[in-house]
């Protein structure tokens, strides 16, 4: 898979490098859209995360990154927030939904530091609500994740990993604060179950769409929640009741596949998206959106 997809982004002039761990671990990195675009177990050509069907031949992904359409190639990619102040230039109207092509894709610049590889990102966006202009950089590093389970016997198991470092730099020539946050979204095939740990029984924040009651499980300890209705949901889980760990399950015939981020949560500190119809509720620090559309995907959000 990582051959086919560098073969197809080359042949339409998209640039594309490859990332090793130390463990065999591989990621396919995109600077277009600042994407890491695949994950690969050693000597695996199967890919862990969702990418657009459009980049199976070379015609339809010519067609894709051609067009005016967003260029949603797949893969992890940076999102900002609150997204009413970068999404909803119309706002309090609540369309139209903008994905800005100022952040992605972007203009974002592959870099060398040591022995690994920077994607980063400057521009300028004025934001909707205040109409304020802020420089905004965003910066993403890769480093080795070893298996933590790298001393058991598991043999049947295959193991890839990565450690994202992103950083956010926001300027805005103003005596008064501008608000920025950022997330981290991962896009996984679709049919999963999202598996999200927690301290206690935690509120579900309702951002968008209707959660089937069989589709979402909450317990003391553990949300469950079935990404496969049709439609889009988006829901969120508070800071102080997560312990900054999500996992991704997809079971298949004849092998399944777990995937597993690991992020930082502070409970107090200041989470920005909200629904956007509720601008003065309770932000969350982890959401998940089920969008079943032409961009078929299970994002899982984590907040950097």
């Amino acid at each position: 898979m990582t051959c086919r997809l560098n073969n197809t982004l080359s042949q339409i002039g998209l640039q594309t490098q490859t990332w090793k761990g130390p463990d065999g671990s591989t990621a396919l990195l995109l600077p277009h859209g600042g994407r890491i675009l695949g994950l690969f177990a050693p000597a695996s050509e199967k890919n862990f995360f969702w990418t657009n069907p459009a980049l199976k031949s070379t015609d339809s992904a010519r067609a894709l990154f051609q067009s005016t359409s967003w260029h949603n190639s797949g893969g992890d990619r940076t999102w900002l927030s609150p997204e009413i102040d970068f999404f909803l230039p119309e706002f309090p109207k609540l369309t139209p939904y903008v994905q800005a092509r100022q952040f992605d894709p972007g203009n974002y610049k592959l870099n060398f530091t040591g022995d690994n590889f920077v994607l980063k990102n400057e521009f300028e966006f004025a934001l909707c609500r205040s109409k304020r202009t802020v420089t905004i950089e965003i910066s993403k590093s890769l480093w080795p994740a070893l298996n933590p389970l790298r001393d058991r016997s598991l043999r049947d198991i295959a193991y890839a990993g990565f450690a994202l470092h992103t950083e956010l730099t926001v300027e805005n020539g103003h005596r008064d604060p501008a608000f920025v946050g950022i997330w981290n979204l991962l896009q996984l095939p679709h049919r999963g179950e999202l598996l999200v740990p927690t301290f206690s029984r935690s509120p579900q924040v309702t951002y968008f769409g209707t959660i089937a009651e069989n589709d979402l499980t909450i317990t003391d300890h553990l949300v469950r929640y079935d990404m496969n209705a049709k439609g889009k949901q988006k829901i969120g889980f508070p800071p102080e009741c997560i312990t900054g760990r999500a996992g991704y399950l997809c079971r298949g015939e004849v092998e399944s596949s777990l995937v597993i981020r690991t992020f930082t949560v502070d409970p107090s500190g200041q989470y920005l998206d909200v629904p956007w119809r509720e601008t003065g509720s309770t932000a969350c620090a982890l959401q998940a959106c089920n969008p079943r559309s032409r961009w078929a995907c299970g994002p899982v959000y984590a907040s950097g």
